[in-house]
């Protein structure tokens, strides 16, 4: 999408009204155009350069409009942040603003009240870098009357000093892990989780309580469940949800400073159960989430669209689809600007994936609606979400009895992504996908006993516990049993009713 677009799609039609009021009040001369891009921008007309100027001589006139309306953009939004933004730690920074600008002009009894107040709220918030700008301004003025002695303000920034070098830590290694997570996804890197995390501690020197924190155990999820679904093995991560169950443990109530990580911590710990088939478990951390999103309609707006997948998969999973199917459904239909488009193609691809082994020809429907590129979901969502997209895609075309769709997609697939599978150690999708050919070439191969064989042997594959993965073997299954997909995955998930 075009910056500018980005930049104007943030706004609702309260701020854009705002906003051109901004720029009639900025606009110096009366031929400026800044009003009727703005407006052509809202709607989305492709031909503004046009309608704006009329010979291609004022192509440099029209990238300079561009450039200021995206400079006047930006001033209106830091402006409007710093207006709006009624957290605390935007009100350390506004005393702190204050509280220079009245040592400048030599009014310092009140300067340093706003600043100990300022102190105490950085603190509080272990906003360490503001915190240092504060002490070092207090540090600045203390040859002035009423200032707090010096050395006492010294021991203090030097203690904030050993805080900001941890975080910094936290911080540097928290990167290289994501790079290497990126590497994993789009090249194809292989690495041990185990293995790079003890490396990456050494690395970085980080000591066991500084990763008792709910910033550090949200870091530490966040990458084991990343690479827990690359690898379609989240047993491999049980290690860190132990971690990060301990801590929760020791902890009482929650602070509103934390309220994001720890929300995040509840959503990887629903996660990794719902992924294990610990579905009680799953919901009640759910019901956790849930409690806390409500207590700040922020981290509701921003949590709300992944509470309602989690909550859609455990109750498809535990034999309830139609409320399921009905929850991603409405959820869809609730969506606006301020949800995230990744969250909304999870939510739609995963209804698909619903429909689809419930033998539901609107799959085919919501499979289209997947629209972006692939190179946007591979950016976006990952190697593995786009591949589990394009097997969906030939299962379901098979499904429906279009056969040379589902091979055209089949030898499609093959030559895109062969190569990424067996550098990731990932054969066990080709083993799959060579199962779905056979089906696809004989369709009565499926009753062949060597075959079905074959396809039981791959709920005994070791990785293959995943209930993602189950519901692809369970697509095979349900080719020669007398049931849908649907049918089959339930049996499958509940231990001593296997098919």
């Amino acid at each position: 999408m075009d910056p500018l677009s980005e930049l104007v799609n943030l706004f609702d039609s309260s701020d854009i009204k705002l906003f051109k009021e901004f720029l009639t009040r900025k606009n110096k001369r009366t031929d400026v155009k800044n009003l009727q891009f703005l407006k052509l921008i809202e709607t989305d007309d492709i031909n503004s350069e046009n309608k704006l100027y009329e010979t291609a001589k004022n192509k440099d006139a029209y990238h300079a409009l561009r450039k200021r309306l995206q400079d006047s953009l930006l001033q209106f939004l830091s402006q409007r942040t710093f207006e709006n933004d009624h957290s605390q730690s935007y009100d350390a920074l506004r005393l702190l603003v204050v509280g220079r600008f009245l040592l400048e002009n030599n009014v310092p009894k009140i300067a340093f009240k706003c600043l100990a107040k300022a102190e105490r709220l950085a603190e509080e918030l272990e906003q360490f870098n503001l915190l240092n700008e504060i002490l070092l301004l207090r540090i600045q003025y203390a040859h002035l009357p009423r200032a707090e002695d010096l050395e006492k303000l010294t021991a203090r920034f030097l203690g904030n000093q050993t805080d900001m070098q941890r975080e910094a830590r936290l911080n540097l290694a928290y990167a290289f892990l994501r790079q290497e997570l990126k590497a994993v996804h789009l090249q194809g890197k292989v690495i041990n989780l185990k293995a790079l995390m003890l490396t990456t501690i050494r690395k970085y020197k980080i000591s066991e309580q500084d990763l008792m924190t709910y910033k550090s155990i949200y870091q530490i999820l966040y990458i084991a469940n990343e690479y827990a679904a690359i690898q379609q093995n989240y047993a491999t991560i049980e290690r860190y949800v132990d971690r990060a169950n301990k801590f929760m443990q020791t902890q009482s109530g929650y602070k509103r400073i934390y309220l994001f990580y720890h929300i995040s911590i509840l959503y990887y710990l629903a996660n990794f159960h719902l992924r294990q088939k610990g579905f009680a478990k799953s919901r009640s951390y759910l019901q956790e989430m849930i409690a806390l999103m409500q207590k700040d309609s922020r981290y509701h707006t921003s949590f709300y669209l992944r509470y309602q997948l989690l909550s859609a998969l455990n109750l498809f999973f535990t034999g309830s689809a139609p409320d399921a199917i009905e929850l991603l459904q409405t959820s869809l239909a609730e969506i606006t600007k301020a949800h995230k488009p990744e969250d909304i193609e999870d939510l739609r691809i995963c209804l698909a994936m619903f429909l689809a082994l419930c033998n539901d020809r609107g799959c085919i429907k919501q499979l289209n609606l997947l629209t972006r590129t692939d190179a946007w979901y591979e950016k976006k969502l990952g190697m593995l979400w786009i591949i589990r997209k394009s097997l969906m895609e030939i299962l379901v075309q098979a499904q429906f009895g279009n056969i040379e769709p589902a091979m055209s997609r089949l030898s499609s697939f093959r030559r895109r992504y062969k190569k990424y599978l067996i550098q990731t150690s990932e054969e066990r999708v080709l083993a799959y996908l060579k199962l779905v050919e056979q089906y696809l070439i004989r369709p009565d191969m499926a009753t062949d006993t060597a075959y079905q064989k074959r396809v039981l042997d791959l709920l005994n594959t070791v990785g293959n516990d995943d209930i993602f993965t189950l519901s692809f073997i369970a697509w095979l299954i349900a080719r020669w049993e007398k049931a849908t997909a649907y049918d089959v995955i339930l049996k499958i998930i509940q231990p001593g009713k296997q098919p």
